[in-house]
């Protein structure tokens, strides 16, 4: 235990005196989160012609529900899958297998077209064109269709779904209430026939926490997306070093002490995970504290911190077996500085930081299954955005543990190869 605390020591020494790669370390991340945080909240982006899978509970059965479906599926974006009951799609879009799903109501063509006769009937009375009816006119419910988006699911493509949904049930109304009607009976614009508020509505469906909706926000997509990013770079700094040591002939005079390649790389596994664990404090104090003055949403991290320090912890572990890895097999700082940086922006693209996952053609959203980012941002999405407790994240969490162990493993296999008499 003396040997790998004096090995930790030294890392922490070597670390403190190049000013540069902390700026790197801990600067940085933070202009970084910043900068994509002020962008992401007041750009929208538009969505891709990909596929994107779109879950439909038709409890209508009528031709307003299949007009819907109709025109989500000819607009060459979604992909329509009927679902049975409202249930069971909550449940697949709450846990993040896919990303919308949309309820249509009951009666909802039945009672639209009573609306519509209504209407029609009310027209014909006032200028006299028939028979008062002495029933009173029976006010029919307005419908609601309900949206259900995955928790993770980015803003801009919630705001895009919306508003073409929107439109659509627009158009529909439009079609079977003031087009047919309106403009053939009355040349005065600004009289007022029918009821001008749109008869169906939709309703995002959130969940529930402490008996409020909890509501997604772009800084809570780009904390752990950028902290994730944030973490990983660190290989860089952490290659370098190992290489700078062999380089030196520092790991030469090692091997001539009982000291093995295992405690020298926990040294560096206990100063690089404490750089991680102060780079993540960092970014969840950006923001708690900074963006709020700043005009952007305040992070809510109430009841979430154990967890996330989890999360936190075990991607550190996993960045930390790359750098090893990556500084054990470079023979150059040549070698591990650009292939480090590049691999990181890679592993970044596949684990969905740049781009939402399921908006990749399906070959890349297979491939991003391998990515270490990817777990860690799935878990750092089922805390802040999904709600899930321990049990939820332990698949994610064991994946990084395993990714760490295997390349620490690898890097202290290929050193005593490469280095055996």
């Amino acid at each position: 235990m003396r040997k790998l605390w004096a090995s930790a020591y030294k890392e922490y020494l070597l670390l403190i005196k190049d000013f540069g790669g902390l700026v790197v370390l801990f600067i940085m991340p933070l202009v970084l989160i910043i900068t994509i945080t002020i962008i992401q909240d007041s750009t929208f982006k538009t969505i891709s012609d990909t596929k994107i899978p779109v879950l439909i509970v038709d409890n209508d059965k009528g031709t307003v529900a299949q007009t819907i479906q109709d025109g989500l599926a000819n607009s060459n974006t979604f992909e329509v899958i009927v679902k049975k009951t409202e249930s069971e799609a909550k449940d697949l879009v709450f846990s993040g297998k896919n990303q919308l799903a949309i309820i249509i109501p009951e009666h909802l063509s039945s009672d639209l077209e009573k609306k519509v006769n209504q209407n029609v009937e009310g027209i014909i009375s006032k200028f006299g064109l028939g028979e008062e009816s002495e029933t009173e006119t029976i006010p029919i419910a307005k419908k609601e269709v309900k949206l259900y988006f995955d928790p993770a699911t980015q803003l801009t493509f919630k705001s895009s779904v919306k508003n073409g949904i929107d439109k659509m049930i627009s158009k529909i109304e439009t079609q079977s209430i003031y087009k047919a009607f309106q403009e053939q009976i009355t040349d005065d614009p600004t009289e007022t026939i029918f009821e001008t508020e749109n008869f169906i509505t939709f309703k995002e469906i959130l969940p529930i926490k402490n008996n409020e909706e909890v509501l997604p926000n772009s800084v809570q997509h780009n904390v752990p997306a950028w902290t994730l990013f944030a973490i990983f770079f660190i290989i860089v700094p952490l290659s370098i070093n190992i290489v700078k040591e062999k380089s030196q002939g520092t790991f030469v005079r090692l091997r001539t002490n009982p000291v093995s390649y295992a405690t020298v790389l926990g040294g560096k596994t206990l100063v690089y995970l404490c750089v991680c664990i102060i780079q993540f404090i960092l970014m969840l104090a950006i923001g708690v504290y900074l963006f709020p003055a700043m005009g952007l949403p305040t992070l809510d991290v109430s009841g979430r911190l154990p967890l996330l320090f989890i999360v936190a912890l075990f991607s550190g572990l996993a960045a930390i077996g790359l750098g090893l890895l990556l500084g054990t097999i470079a023979k150059t700082q040549e070698q591990s500085a650009p292939f480090g940086a590049t691999f990181v922006v890679i592993l970044a693209a596949l684990g969905g930081v740049w781009v939402p996952v399921f908006i990749m053609p399906k070959f890349m959203q297979t491939l991003s299954n391998i990515s270490p980012m990817n777990w860690g941002l799935n878990a750092f999405y089922d805390v802040f955005l999904r709600n899930s407790g321990l049990l939820k994240i332990l698949p994610e969490i064991g994946l990084l543990f395993l990714f760490f162990i295997v390349t620490t493993l690898i890097a202290i296999v290929y050193n005593e190869k490469k280095n055996a008499v």
